[in-house]
């Protein structure tokens, strides 16, 4: 299927690895010119340059979307070099790497963590989108979480942000609808990344269960139903998440616009 994505630019922030990475190689094979953003920027330039290397075209930009300043000017530098951004999708942000509990989390991390996720994707998204209403045409997608909507009983800093995310892009959608442009989330489930696999192979290890030269598959069924139960009966993959962000982004997405999509093998208990 053409997803007619071919020379519309996406700027799709924290894509120097995980899924940020997988979106914006997907959006370049089907034909985007794909800013990636990261704040490491020899990271950041290692997936453009395979972008390119792969036959797509994409830039480098880098920058701290907690500073106002760094966002102005990566922005600007994106639409210097690609053009207007017609396709921003907010991926930077995450948990920050500590889990807090209700014993331990405190309101500074709380802030931090809210500057990091829904901040974050505000600034960025409120540079881009006059020139979005400009050329009546627009794709923003967040990418939130399941702990949005299924919190669980750690990390509620985090689960918090994703919820406020989810009540943005609703928000949004409304006040851009007659612009041609269309605001989504997409909230992955239990998706393998790296840091996913280090951690199932290390439960399995301390369980006696596999070793770094287990197959993946063995892992995962062995281990997988300890973190979730998924009734597919796997974890998802980065490029199931990035196919469907490609069709949200498409112009054959038209009509879907203020929408939560889960992708997450049927984990979420209800509609």
């Amino acid at each position: 299927m053409d997803l007619k994505l071919q020379g519309k630019h996406a700027l799709v922030t924290g894509s120097s690895k995980g899924i940020g990475e997988a979106i914006a190689r997907v959006l370049a094979h089907e034909g985007a010119i794909v800013t990636v953003h990261g704040r490491d920027r020899e990271q950041t330039e290692r997936v453009s340059s395979s972008i390119i290397a792969q036959g797509g075209q994409a830039h480098v930009v880098t920058g701290d979307l907690t500073e106002d300043q760094a966002v102005e000017r990566l922005v600007r530098e994106a639409e210097a070099v690609a053009g207007t951004v017609a396709i921003l999708v907010n991926n930077a942000g995450g948990s920050g790497g500590v889990k807090e509990t209700w014993e331990s989390t405190q309101p500074a991390s709380w802030a931090a963590a809210y500057d990091r996720n829904v901040l974050a994707a505000l600034r960025v998204t409120t540079r881009v989108l006059p020139n979005m209403r400009l050329a009546k045409w627009g794709r923003v997608i967040n990418i939130s979480s399941l702990a949005a909507t299924m919190p669980p009983p750690t990390g509620p800093d985090y689960s918090a942000c994703k919820a406020a995310m989810n009540a943005m892009t609703a928000s949004l959608a409304k006040a851009v609808a007659t612009d041609g442009i269309t605001v989504n989330a997409v909230s992955p489930g239990t998706i393998r990344s790296t840091a996913l696999e280090e951690r199932f192979r290390a439960v399995a290890k301390e369980r006696g269960v596999g070793d770094a030269d287990t197959l993946w598959q063995d892992i995962e069924r062995a281990i997988l139903p300890m973190f979730a139960q998924v009734p597919v009966g796997r974890t998802g993959e980065l490029e199931e998440i990035a196919n469907a962000i490609a069709f949200i982004a498409s112009p054959l997405a038209g009509y879907i616009t203020g929408i939560n999509l889960r992708i997450d093998g049927g984990l979420s208990p209800s509609l």
